[in-house]
């Protein structure tokens, strides 16, 4: 887990912190799934096959998430011919339903 969080850019303070929150052990217990993430991911690159996705796709980042977002979010959004990327202002991984509502209701309308 902590080998995942490097790889996405998390600083090693936060890792440490991380590790003695109570939530560790069942991210521990999950880390061996990573490895599957890592299989189907791939070499990292957005599909070049998502062009021919025609249903309408809403992607959202929060501003906070961390640095490799906006990259992964845009590459993703820009791949997607019916697509609306918003970036939701001062949120993290842990996105407040306050901040996600306002988008999710008038796309899924």
């Amino acid at each position: 887990m902590a080998l995942f969080m490097r790889s996405v850019g998390l600083p090693p303070a936060m890792i440490g912190q991380m590790r003695q929150a109570p939530m560790w052990a069942s991210m521990e217990a999950i880390a061996p799934t990573l490895a599957y993430d890592a299989a189907v991911m791939g070499d990292n690159r957005v599909p070049s096959d998502l062009a021919n996705v025609k249903i309408p796709t809403l992607v959202l980042t929060g501003s906070e998430t961390g640095p490799w977002a906006p990259a992964a979010a845009q590459a993703v959004a820009d791949a997607l011919p019916y697509c609306r990327h918003v970036v939701l202002q001062g949120q993290d991984h842990n996105v407040s339903w306050d901040a996600l509502l306002p988008h999710l209701m008038p796309f899924l309308d």
